[in-house]
Order: structure tokens, then sequence, then C-alpha cells
């Protein structure tokens, strides 16, 4: 997904805020906020494909949105990020293209005629990707040396 060219960049808050407002009229699901975190993560992944991309941007997949969404979670929360996507209804990578055919729906987004919420089902699990980076490292039980007499 991809916002439509140069929109999401120059994009005037007002607009993205009456947009969730509309999809949160429809649809209240998911929090407020998880647009706007939305909004930011494609902004991410947009600039990490341009970054890597010599500069230049393209259209991002669904399955690259949801990675540059872990990634930027990740980032930004740490270790309370999965508890905080939870707490705004996003427990699943379906839930994330949910929001983003929503926003493509206010035109806040485009897409391309590939792109299906289909792209962003069972891709990985959101929440052990959110929470595996900050679990300890399980330990070995020792091995016991047995006495020879």
């Amino acid at each position: 997904m991809c916002a439509l060219p140069g929109i999401l960049q120059a994009m005037q808050p007002v607009h993205f805020e009456q947009a969730v407002v509309s999809v949160l009229g429809r649809d209240n699901r998911f929090d407020a906020q998880a647009y706007f975190f939305l909004k930011d993560a494609l902004d991410f992944t947009l600039k990490r494909i341009a970054d890597g991309n010599g500069g230049h941007s393209r259209h991002v997949t669904g399955p690259e949105l949801l990675t540059g969404f872990r990634d930027f979670t990740l980032n930004q929360f740490g270790p309370m990020g999965s508890t905080l996507m939870k707490e705004w209804g996003i427990r699943q990578c379906r839930d994330i293209g949910e929001m983003v055919f929503q926003l493509i729906d206010e035109g806040m987004f485009g897409k391309q005629d590939s792109d299906s919420l289909e792209d962003f089902s069972e891709v990985f699990d959101l929440d052990e990707a959110l929470s595996r980076p900050f679990l300890p490292k399980q330990v070995r039980p020792a091995t016991r040396e047995v006495a020879h007499s």
C-alpha cells in the first residue's frame, strides 16, 4: 500500500483526522491512535524503501508494510508494543490490513488492483513478533556430572 502520490507526505493533519473520524463512525474496533500510528508506520516503511532504492519511492506491498509496522512498533514502544497494540484493538496482521483498506476507502492511502486484504492475512504472528525480542533467552539446564566410584 502506498500513499496517493505525494499526498501522505503533504497531507494536512486535519484531512487525515477527518478520515479517521469517518472510519470510526462506521467501525470502532480500533482506537483512533492506531490509525495515526499506522500512518507513521507507513511513512517509516516508505522511507526505508526509498533509502534502499536510491532515494526513489515505490508501491509498498502488504507484507512490506507489516514488516515496517512491526519494526516501527518495536522502535517506538519496545517491550510495551504488544500490549499497546492490543489496547488499540490490533491483535493480528489482518487487523492492520483492515485499517489500511478503511483508509483506502477514505482516499488517504492508495492501492494497486493487485492489492487485497488477503495480503495481510497470516503473514506472521503479530503478538509473537512484538514480544519475542524482549523474552529472556532460555537457560539450558546444567548437565549433571555423574560421579564414578
